[in-house]
Order: C-alpha cells, then structure tokens, then sequence
C-alpha cells in the first residue's frame, strides 16, 4: 500500500490534537499537586500561600493518615507476596501445562477483573465475618488478591511466554533438574516479569477501596477508606497531600517497571542467555 506524504498542516493538527490531549488527562493530577501546597483549609485552586502543613499532618506520628499509611502498606506487602505464589503456580500451569478444560480455567482466573467489586467485596464481607476476622490485615490482604491475582497471572503468563522454551529443553537434555532448570534459567529469565507483577500487586492493593470498605473497622481503615471518609463528612485538606504521594508512589513504581525491563534486556544481550558454569 502506497503511503501518503505528511503535509505540514496535518503535523501542526497532530501535534496540537496530542497536545490538547496529554494536557486533559494531566490536568486532574496537576491540579491536585498543586492543591496540596495550598495553605488555606477548605483546598482552593490555585491556593493563594503556599505551605506543607498538609503533607506535615499526614506525616504526624501517630495520627489517622499514618496508621492509615502503615495498614495499607502492611496489607499491599501481604497482598503482594500472595499474588505472586498465586501468579507464578497458576501461570506455569496455564502457559507451560496442558490442562483439562483450558479455556474454562483461564475464564475462571480472570472472572474477579470481570465481576463488579462490590458484589466481590459483599461475597468476602460475609465469609469473613462470621470468623470474626473484620479489621485483621491478613483477611483484608486475602481479599485484595482476589483482585491483584488475576493481573500478576496475567504478567507472568506474558512472561512465561516470551521464554523460549528450547532453553529449558536444552539445560533439560544435560541432565539439569527441573528445579535447577526453574533456579538457573526459567526465574532469571522471569525477573523482569517477576518484579512488574509484583509492582501492580502492591499497587492494585494499595488502592483498592471497596474490599477494604466492607473489611475495615473504625480501628482499622486502609488508606483509600479513609481518603473517603474525609471526603465524606468533612473537608479536608490533608487529602490532596495523600493524593499527591500515591502519584508519585504510581510513578516510581511504573520507572522501576520499565527500568527492570531494560537492564533485564541489557544483561541478556550483552552477558548471553545461558550461564556459561555447569547447571548443578
């Protein structure tokens, strides 16, 4: 197919319609950055002084937002390494295995993405609470992986595919064993996908409000309950401070992403695929 040449006047429209659009989907979070070093109370745009009052409040010791802080970081850590046992197995499983009824059991892995949250979060609400288990960290995580599992199946299916598989065949054919295989060729390999599961885990957890909504207890709210909470019954400043660390926190965590991914390709290309000692 023959191609078009560019005109000037349709680079000027490409260029501004990007713009037009990279400038509407930034807005919101330039608009809470900026918010959040206002130094009135009710959050005015664009604030009149500027301060850090509200990022010093969410800091205080012992306050609301930093046990908030530390519950959410302590349930997205739990959630996280429950993820990833649950994403490696399965995906192995799914990419590598030759399961009865494929199809079925990839639909049922990723039915909680597909399944509103709430209806999820009330199914959870009343398992859990008759154990009494409301307000523990360790049933909260629980109920995040339900939500966080899928995705890290999913990057580790990707992962796991992108392997060639003759590497394996290869190592396997030298008398490697298949957990020397998983150590020294299959994992390495992996680490990129490894990590980014790991990283939306975290995040999906982190962020996850309704699960959390029906789980918590006055004593113990994650940090997007309380986020609700204040927006709920009263104006508080000191949310757009919080608004504005899990921007940055998403940032980071798509930097590291894409910095593992290119060091990961770097080493194998410059250092080889196969380790060049014995696979003992």
């Amino acid at each position: 197919m023959m191609e078009l040449p560019a005109t000037r006047a349709g680079n000027v429209a490409r260029a501004v319609s990007a713009t037009a659009i990279l400038l509407f989907l930034a807005m919101p979070i330039v608009i809470i950055l900026v918010t959040s070093f206002g130094a009135d109370g009710i959050g005015t745009f664009p604030p009149k002084e500027y301060s850090t009052r509200w990022y010093e409040q969410m800091a205080a010791p012992g306050g609301n937002w930093a046990t908030s802080i530390a519950l959410s970081s302590l349930v997205a850590a739990l959630t996280t390494v429950f993820s990833l046992i649950l994403g490696v197995t399965a995906a192995t499983a799914l990419a590598r295995g030759r399961l009865p009824l494929h199809a079925a059991v990839y639909g049922l892995v990723l039915a909680p993405l597909l399944i509103p949250q709430v209806v999820i979060a009330l199914g959870l609400f009343l398992f859990f609470e008759p154990a009494g288990m409301l307000g523990s960290p360790l049933a909260i995580a629980l109920g995040h992986t339900v939500l966080a599992a899928p995705i890290a199946i999913l990057i580790m299916i990707s992962t796991l595919r992108g392997i060639d598989e003759r590497l394996e065949d290869a190592a396997a054919s030298m008398g490697a064993s298949r957990m020397t295989i998983a150590r020294r060729i299959t994992f390495p390999l992996a680490t990129p996908g490894l990590i980014a599961a790991a990283v939306f885990s975290f995040i999906t957890s982190f962020d996850e409000f309704f699960i959390a909504q029906f789980m918590s207890t006055p004593d113990t709210r994650t940090l997007p309950v309380l986020v609700f909470n204040a927006l709920q019954f009263d104006v508080d400043p000191t949310v757009t401070a919080v608004s504005a660390v899990l921007i940055a926190l998403a940032v980071v965590a798509l930097a590291l992403v894409a910095l593992v991914r290119k060091l990961g390709g770097h080493r194998h290309e410059q250092q080889g695929v196969l380790p060049v000692e014995p696979l003992t």
